[in-house]
């Protein structure tokens, strides 16, 4: 598939700003409205909401008539896509809310306080989730009907919403706890290792399609296209016809990692030696690293995906 970019802007960038809205979610929950730092509150919830609106903005350069994106709201019985819009919508409503009863709200109203969190952590991983179902769904893309394809997309969204919150805790407080730099690398290591899982299985995975299969004269022997389906480029091959040589992505997955997992890793197991200036240094080192890693693996994510429909231009099997 051919990767647009505006599509990799979207969910990187949303990703990272639901992952760390879910971050902040959580942090109501279990805070229950003791203390509610204003500077956390304007940097995490403003930063989280750029993201966001960045990410969505983004995915409508994709579209053929961008004016009518309104109308993908509508089929939200069938279509990820809907659910996903809509789930933006109400994220947006649950984290807007938390965010003003943080900076606004009474400490007393604990249980709105958390309840509010809980609703804002719920709707921040659906929309993440309905992000990736978006791809897992589709059967005629064998690397994306992955069952790893939507758990990928959540934990790769709370690793980076993560990396943001650390590094805007550093820059606000110059700390970060110990408890915080073991979960940062949990999440490292769980993302690195069910990305690398993922790469193994589609690397594995037999090609069953083939064009006997699309033509249903599979059972009549070897079947070969004699004539291609047109005399020149068109959509179809430019959009789904794109493949990335074996020996680029060979290149590109170790650069990935590094960037991705490594480098933010080694950062963040830096942090406890660190002086307060360092601390911060370090974690923006980390999202820097981990926001052009996260670029890269998705590139690769719609790259190396192999269209059906290619089967009809000469591939034996995808």
């Amino acid at each position: 598939m051919h990767p647009a970019y505006s599509v990799i802007v979207f969910t990187c960038a949303s990703g990272a700003g639901y992952g760390l809205l879910a971050w902040l979610g959580l942090n109501a929950m279990t805070s229950g409205g003791a203390t509610r730092p204003a500077d956390i509150a304007v940097g995490g919830f403003g930063l989280a909401f750029l993201l966001i609106t960045i990410g969505l903005l983004s995915s409508t350069a994709h579209l053929g008539r961008p004016e009518r994106a309104w109308r993908a709201f509508s089929q939200w019985r069938t279509s990820w896509l809907s659910r996903e819009g809509v789930m933006a919508v109400v994220t947006y409503l649950a984290g807007g809310l938390l965010a003003l009863d943080w900076l606004f709200g009474e400490p007393a109203s604990s249980l709105l306080f958390r309840l509010l969190g809980l609703l804002t952590v719920v709707c921040a991983l659906a929309t993440i989730w309905c992000t990736g179902m978006i791809y897992a769904s589709l059967k005629t893309i064998r690397a994306w009907n992955h069952k790893l394809v939507a758990p990928i997309y959540v934990v790769l969204a709370l690793m980076t919403g993560r990396l943001l919150l650390n590094a805007l805790l550093a820059s606000l407080t110059g700390h970060i706890s110990i408890r915080a730099v073991w979960l940062m690398l949990l999440l490292l290591v769980a993302s690195w290792l069910a990305k690398a899982f993922y790469w193994s299985q589609i690397d594995e995975a037999r090609r069953t399609h083939t064009i006997g299969d699309a033509t249903g004269l599979g059972a009549k022997g070897r079947v070969r296209p004699l004539d291609p389906p047109h005399t020149q480029a068109n959509f179809v091959m430019r959009e789904m016809g794109f493949e990335v040589a074996r020996k680029h992505a060979e290149k590109l997955r170790p650069l990935a990692s590094v960037l991705l997992f490594i480098v933010p890793a080694i950062a963040t197991s830096m942090l406890p030696l660190a002086g307060s200036s360092t601390t911060a240094l370090l974690t923006i080192a980390a999202v820097l690293s981990a926001a052009v890693g996260v670029a890269v693996e998705r590139w690769l994510f719609f790259a190396e995906a192999e269209h059906v429909a290619m089967l009809y231009y000469g591939r034996e099997a995808a």
